[in-house]
């Protein structure tokens, strides 16, 4: 009878294991399962904004420069780095197009010069050096190296430099397109070497750091031949910070061509007896400008005495800003009874007023010789009528705004 008992509950008590085992068995696979399938939805794209979703940089005691524990501490530390996201969202540059050099003119934001910075290459808990606040554009910054490089941007082996903004000087929802040039000197050269991207960067409360995570190779910093650390172990580094405005004054240059109206004729009557120096031709409209014709029968400059002198102008009464320029394509020619004989300059040159003494007219001091006038076969002087004619073909306008 004993046996049989003892035989009877250690058969329940198997069967009572046997379903706490199936039970934890099925927990166990549903969890896996719903992990898997969160993988899934997460690699299709549907994960947390690449913005919103960054978690900001350290714990609080550490940015304000605390010592962590050396158990506690950097346990909580190694915790939160693994949860940070790149520091540099290429999705937010639309251009990613990096651009270095060398200049003489040192940083104008801000300016860090450290003399004992091989005892940040050696420090185990000195992965970062953030400077004090500084203003520039109306917000608050702080310049952030990493003297081993930002290993959760993909910077391990390299410097890398950033500007933090101080987020409790933004509004809730506001963005700020922020200009950014990073320094470090070299000695060697006695200039900075820079980097900086032809895109803004994006500022927000979600979005506070900004920078470059492979600014230079941890070996070509750390040679002392190459110049930038110098003097054993001192080094400096830099940052302009520029918020861009947008433009409150602009122009809108513009060309038109195929006038309804693009010639204008002109006929000197009584040619051989006009006795002075310059005439102008009545005013004609074309392009939206007014012009004349200049002509000197005896010449100027060149042609004084030798030839026919010739201009297209722009009439005094024309209304041009002192800065203004007018862009003109145009045909002068002085007509012949043989067509064939015609003679034809071309203009392609830019007008300015009149008060400005820059160009106000173009043409040709040396049009058509004198003595081809007077030679009557030549066929320029028809009755004694010399024919001239303009065909404009382009004329430019600027619209300016404000106006």
């Amino acid at each position: 009878m004993k046996s049989h008992y003892t035989k009877t509950v250690s058969a329940v008590f198997l069967l009572f294991c046997l379903f706490i085992t199936s039970g934890s068995s099925s927990s166990f696979i549903r969890q896996v399962t719903d992990d898997f399938n969160t993988n899934l939805q997460l690699e299709d794209g549907d994960g947390p904004d690449p913005i919103q979703g960054e978690a900001h940089y350290l714990p609080k005691h550490v940015q304000d420069g605390d010592e962590p524990d050396p158990v506690q501490g950097e346990e909580h530390y190694l915790h939160n780095h693994d949860q940070e996201i790149s520091s540099r969202d290429y999705k937010v540059s639309a251009s990613n197009a990096v651009v270095k050099g060398l200049r003489s003119r040192p940083p104008s934001s801000y300016s860090l010069k450290m003399e004992s910075f091989n005892t940040l290459l050696k420090s185990k808990y000195s992965e970062r050096y953030v400077s004090r606040p500084f203003s520039a554009a109306g917000y608050n910054w702080t310049l952030v190296v990493y003297p081993n490089g930002n290993k959760n941007d993909k910077g391990s082996g390299y410097l890398s430099l950033y500007a933090a903004i101080d987020n409790s000087t933004l509004a809730p929802h506001e963005e700020v397109y922020v200009d950014l040039r990073f320094y470090v000197f070299n000695k060697k050269e006695k200039k900075y070497f820079t980097i900086q991207d032809t895109d803004v960067w994006r500022y927000n409360i979600f979005k506070t750091m900004w920078g470059f995570s492979q600014v230079l190779p941890g070996y070509t910093f750390k040679s002392p031949y190459n110049g930038y650390l110098y003097d054993g172990d001192h080094c400096e580094f830099g940052v302009d910070v520029t918020i861009p405005t947008v433009f409150q004054t602009s122009e809108l240059f513009t060309v038109a061509n195929n006038f309804k109206t693009p010639t204008f004729t002109w006929r000197l009557l009584k040619f051989s007896t006009l006795l002075g120096d310059t005439y102008f031709s009545d005013v004609f409209s074309i392009g939206g400008r007014r012009w004349n014709i200049q002509v000197n029968p005896s010449g100027r400059d060149k042609g004084k005495g030798k030839a026919l002198s010739m201009y297209l102008i722009v009439n005094p009464n024309e209304e041009l800003r002192p800065y203004e320029r007018i862009y003109v394509r145009a045909k002068l020619r002085v007509l012949n009874k043989f067509k064939f004989r015609n003679v034809e300059r071309q203009i392609d040159n830019w007008f300015s007023h009149r008060e400005t003494g820059r160009a106000y007219g173009w043409g040709s001091s040396e049009f058509v010789t004198l003595s081809d006038f007077r030679d009557s076969s030549k066929g320029f002087l028809v009755d004694d009528k010399l024919t001239v004619q303009v065909v404009i073909e382009a004329v430019s306008t600027t619209k300016y705004f404000p106006s």
